[in-house]
């Protein structure tokens, strides 16, 4: 039995992919009292109690700051989603809780972190290092031997050439093209890549 964090269209997708597995959804949480079910599952809006005391679950929840928050709140075993077109190498690893989308690559001794969102079509290459809560959008691509931190969101059809290190809770716009490394916090976008902002550490 798996119970979901969040009932919006993230949690669409989970489930989907879960349905493929045979996996057994129980139900979604989520804080919103007008939400009674999602794709027909139930939702409730605090976790039921369970027999064994620990449930499976996965924060189905795109936001990487609540994300890490709800991850360091919830006891649970965090269990990962991965979508039966995705190819992923063997020679990788895969942390608890993350979720990879339909026609993702994942290439070989890749590191993806804890609760780490690989979204649609998006490709990580060789030796890249995804640290705990980074959401790579549908289309970005990461060249070998990239680095991303904690908490980073790169963009939809964003680039990041090989060997780049991008530090943590960054913002990689959506197109960058991403030629230097970036530092902590910095906010990206264009082509090649300038920083516009800092965001607030957090």
């Amino acid at each position: 039995m798996i119970y979901l964090y969040g009932a919006s269209g993230h949690a669409k997708v989970v489930i989907e992919i879960l349905e493929q597995q045979n996996g057994i959804i129980s139900g979604l949480i989520d804080s919103d009292p007008d939400k009674k079910s999602l794709l027909d599952y139930p939702v409730f809006q605090q976790m039921p109690q369970v027999s064994d005391g620990k449930i499976r679950s996965i924060i189905c929840i795109g936001n990487n700051l609540i994300r890490r928050k709800l991850a360091n709140e919830i006891e649970a075993n965090f269990v990962t989603a991965i979508h039966r077109s995705a190819n992923i190498s063997p020679r990788c690893l895969i942390g608890q809780g993350s979720v990879i989308m339909s026609s993702v690559s994942v290439n070989c001794d890749a590191i993806i972190g804890n609760h780490v969102i690989l979204n649609t079509n998006c490709s990580v290459d060789h030796d890249c290092i995804v640290q705990d809560y980074v959401h790579i959008s549908p289309n970005a691509a990461l060249a070998g031997n990239v680095s991303i931190g904690e908490g980073t969101h790169v963009g939809i059809g964003a680039s990041i050439i090989q060997g780049i290190k991008i530090g943590k809770w960054a913002t990689i716009g959506a197109g960058a093209v991403i030629i230097e490394d970036v530092p902590d916090y910095a906010v990206v976008v264009g082509n090649p890549g300038k920083i516009i902002k800092y965001n607030q550490p957090n």
